[in-house]
């Protein structure tokens, strides 16, 4: 029986994934070159340790650019496409769900705390979770199963007894690695990766009910 779910947070709980990604599009161009989604998609879900497009730039146009001074111009453009951004369609449904189900709700997230606590309380989140896995406390983020395992270790639960919820492959991978349920949530921007293997995919929260979603994966 499912006991516990498992969230991830950039892109599945607030897409802060595609704001990121065309705000460094919007630097690139001005320097007059592209990064494609293919090559950006390594660093999604996870940290710049496996590509870092503050570097990559540098690469694409033959020439040191300031990675310091790329940041701070991407972060200008970031900072104000994230002023609008919401809590996507049918999270809080299946957060209040899960709670009157009896499940256990974790969070798993490559992300520091410092990065989601000003999310978690401008929409009121945090008292949703019973347990907050994020990149201060492990050594290793996705796709290394690592946050999935203490996240489990922590709820007290089988792997079997999990559900996973990601919309990276850095986060599918991850959670496929832990041997939990996987449901695949892609946002506009993921919704074109490669996902192979899960156990469910749904466009959004909003799509199919929580407890109709369990009772699939249970069957």
């Amino acid at each position: 029986m499912i006991q516990a779910l498992i969230f991830d947070f950039d892109g599945l709980i607030v897409d802060t994934e595609t704001p990121a990604y065309h705000a460094f599009c919007e630097i690139y161009r001005e320097h007059g070159t592209e990064l494609p989604l293919e090559t950006y998609a390594k660093c999604v879900g996870t940290n710049f340790d496996v590509f870092n497009p503050y570097t990559y730039l540098s690469e694409c146009l033959g020439r040191e650019v300031d990675p310091a001074l790329v940041k701070e111009q991407v972060n200008v453009i970031y900072r104000e496409l994230l002023k609008d951004v919401e809590v996507r369609p049918g999270v809080e449904d299946y957060l209040t769900e899960a709670k009157r189900l009896g499940l256990k709700i974790a969070l798993a997230s490559s992300s520091y705390y410092n990065w989601i606590e000003p999310y978690f309380n401008k929409f009121e989140l945090e008292s949703y979770f019973d347990v907050i896995c994020t990149a201060d406390l492990v050594s290793k983020v996705k796709p290394d199963p690592e946050l999935y395992l203490l996240a489990l270790q922590k709820l007290e639960v089988n792997p079997d007894q999990a559900v996973s919820f990601e919309d990276s492959l850095n986060g599918f991978i991850a959670a496929k690695g832990a041997g939990v349920h996987t449901v695949i949530v892609p946002n506009s921007m993921t919704q074109t990766f490669p996902f192979e293997g899960y156990d469910m995919m749904i466009s959004s929260m909003s799509e199919m009910k929580l407890q109709d979603l369990v009772r699939e994966l249970e069957a």
